[in-house]
């Protein structure tokens, strides 16, 4: 089955990103690697370098959900499962330089944007693979919480020059016990008659909010669920 034309450009920037980043001079290279009509490559691609930096990570994406798939991780407990994917996700870049590159791009304020939604919808697809089932505040809470587990481990990751990045591992297990520290902390105040009945007033209104999932209208991060009518 022949690629898409998106699939075939975005194969092709990737030997030119490293050394142009992901600008026009890297697309324009692309497309004449590829020999794909520039006005069919401008029909898929608006942004041009900035279409293809987005599938590059979302191809990223979708290829740690695959293995998220695989019975070996099926096995392992949720912290494993977290642990694991944040460093499958790493572990499948083939080349830094695309992911240092991604960062500059979309630090600049135009892209900052879809920066975050992409940092957002990696976090997502993770706690998605775990088979994560909230659909209240602890949905936002926990791709939350992650998203700044996954991004400082990047910029570890970035600089970390250790064999197997052994470095970056060690500092990702220290940011998830910091995590589960939270979730701890959270469960103790649960547990507490005086803490549990000083949070019924902000819990009561947190209990409000839904998935999006659980949303008619599209687009939304969420929604204050309608009280019941007594």
């Amino acid at each position: 089955m022949t690629d898409s034309p998106k699939a075939q450009l975005l194969d092709a920037i990737k030997m030119h990103v490293p050394f142009d980043g992901w600008t026009r001079p890297a697309y324009q290279a692309a497309v004449a690697d590829t020999g794909i009509d520039p006005v069919l490559a401008s029909a898929v691609c608006p942004r041009g370098a900035v279409d293809l930096a987005i599938a590059f990570h979302q191809e990223g994406d979708a290829q740690m959900v695959m293995r998220m798939a695989e019975p070996d991780a099926a096995e392992m407990k949720i912290r494993e499962k977290i642990t694991f994917a944040v460093r499958t996700r790493l572990e499948l870049v083939e080349d830094k330089e695309l992911v240092r590159r991604g960062m500059t791009l979309f630090s600049l304020p135009q892209n900052a944007a879809d920066g975050t939604k992409l940092v957002w919808q990696t976090c997502d697809a993770i706690w998605n693979s775990i088979g994560d089932t909230s659909d209240d505040v602890n949905w936002y809470t926990k791709r939350a919480t992650l998203a700044g587990v996954y991004s400082s481990t990047v910029l570890y990751w970035l600089g970390d020059e250790s064999e197997g990045h052994e470095a970056t591992w060690v500092f990702l297990d220290r940011r998830i016990e910091n995590v589960m520290q939270i979730e701890k902390m959270k469960a103790t105040v649960r547990k507490s008659p005086f803490l549990s009945k000083l949070m019924a007033g902000p819990n009561a209104v947190l209990s409000h909010i839904k998935a999006p999932s659980r949303l008619n209208d599209q687009g939304l991060p969420g929604h204050m669920a309608p009280k019941s009518q007594s």
